[in-house]
């Protein structure tokens, strides 16, 4: 129960988590995973592929969110054997985590259910990794003891701690605070805050969403992702999260705020830059 995710970690400088934001069709999937295949080969990256089944908390009924469950994961499982990448993916309530830690190697609370407890107790049940994602309405401090529901339920019971939670397999991921109606804003503090009791991941591309602020959709400005990137690098974090996509303005969700698949390797060349000055 321990060792979850500390052998991947070792010799690894940086997480790096990239992907679609929904498994769209088969071609496109394939086409994205295949552009990541460096960040996997660099032996300095900890490198997941991401992307969700199903899009549960979507503006409009609508609005396109996924294969399911079942098809999805197919598809994932074939993305991990043609590949050979780790995978991380959403799960949205407490009958999904046992099923979906067949496939995959991170499950993801999204920031909407960060303090559902049964969702968290069903996911650290299983051997996987667990990504709790800040909710957007919870000061940084507060994940500490989301972090510690996890903890408990893999039966660690002391003072929640970075080093403990990156034994036991728990991070945290920080996508922005709700700032007025349809704005998001990052405290880098929080960063800071929050890695004291947990590996830290910065969601570049949600972090610049503009919530429901499309009509029917969410917009965003993916133009400002490279700058609150640098910036979290300069903070120090464990691992970044990038949606992306060979043409953001096709993509079926996030769109606006993706960032385009060759716009990412300078940006990570640069973050690495960052990152060998200040750590």
């Amino acid at each position: 129960m321990s060792d979850r995710g500390q052998s991947d970690l070792r010799g690894k400088n940086m997480i790096l988590i990239a992907g679609p934001c929904v498994l769209e069709s088969r071609d496109t999937v394939m086409r994205i995973a295949e552009s990541l295949l460096p960040y996997h080969e660099d032996c300095t990256k900890d490198f997941y592929f991401k992307a969700s089944f199903d899009k549960a908390n979507r503006t409009s009924l609508d609005s396109f969110r996924g294969p399911g469950m079942d098809e999805g994961l197919e598809l994932l499982q074939e993305v991990k054997e043609q590949f050979g990448y780790k995978l991380l993916t959403d799960v949205h309530d407490y009958t999904q985590p046992h099923t979906v830690a067949e496939v995959v190697d991170v499950l993801q609370i999204p920031a909407f259910l960060s303090r559902q407890t049964d969702l968290l107790v069903a996911c650290a049940e299983t051997s996987a990794i667990v990504n709790i994602k800040k909710g957007q309405f919870l000061a940084p401090q507060a994940m500490e003891h989301s972090v510690a529901k996890v903890l408990k339920t893999r039966g660690f019971d002391g003072e929640v701690n970075h080093a403990d939670a990156k034994k036991y397999g728990v991070w945290l991921t920080e996508r922005g605070s709700s700032f007025g109606y349809g704005n998001l804003v990052v405290d880098m503090r929080g960063l800071r805050t929050m890695r004291e009791f947990a590996p830290v991941i910065f969601d570049a591309t949600h972090s610049v969403q503009s919530p429901a602020s499309g009509g029917a959709t969410s917009g965003g400005d993916s133009s400002m992702v490279p700058y609150l990137s640098r910036a979290a690098a300069a903070v120090g974090v464990d691992g970044f999260f990038f949606e992306t996509h060979f043409d953001p303005s096709i993509a079926l969700s996030d769109g606006p705020n993706m960032i385009e698949l060759k716009k990412l390797e300078s940006l990570i060349k640069q973050i690495d830059e960052i990152r060998q000055i200040v750590e």
